[in-house]
């Protein structure tokens, strides 16, 4: 398993993966190392956060489903990267710093107008104690990947490897964080 557990990719209905694909039918995602175009509401913020002293990336686990730390905008967020860092700890107990804006994938789906979901990478400056999410009451196991791994684990295909790619040049050009590992998937609990 050198790119991660084989058996949490998502796969479309025609059995394809990559740029545009989706386990949903009909939802199109297509990524862009761009700021947000003002005719896309922002409905999500998700970080690869990623750990200085193993160079890796942390992915939430619920029960199997795996996904990036992060979520919904609120009112009282100043800006995308307290929204990271709020959603950061309620669902993963971890701080960080450093949140840097990698881009946004536009999603497209029948009955609504196009939205962005942004990525951001933000370095990991500490694990709590995990704790049930307080908006949903469900506590996720924090899986550590490589970056080169994260695609595979979290099943989104091409956008997910670009994605990756961008946090990777920001942990290594801006942290001088190693992030070389391609084998070894470890859970921080």
């Amino acid at each position: 398993m050198p790119n991660g557990p084989a058996c949490c990719r998502v796969q479309a209905s025609d059995g394809r993966y990559g740029t545009g694909m989706s386990a949903v039918a009909d939802v199109s995602y297509r990524w862009f190392e761009a700021p947000v175009r003002q005719d896309l509401e922002v409905t999500q913020v998700y970080g690869y956060l990623i750990c200085p002293s193993t160079g890796r990336v942390l992915i939430q686990d619920d029960e199997g489903v795996f996904n990036l730390p992060g979520g919904t905008p609120e009112a009282w967020d100043s800006d995308m990267p307290a929204t990271l860092a709020r959603e950061a700890m309620e669902e993963s107990q971890v701080r960080i710093d450093d949140a840097v804006y990698l881009g946004f994938q536009e999603v497209r789906r029948p009955g609504r107008a196009p939205y962005a979901q942004v990525r951001m990478a933000a370095r990991i400056s500490g694990f709590e104690p995990r704790r049930p999410d307080p908006d949903g009451g469900r506590t996720y196991r924090r899986l550590l990947c490589p970056l080169a791994g994260a695609a595979d684990v979290l099943g989104w295909g091409e956008p997910a490897v670009a994605q990756a790619r961008a946090a990777g040049r920001v942990a290594a050009g801006r942290w001088n964080i190693g992030i070389d590992a391609t084998v070894g998937v470890t859970y921080v609990d």
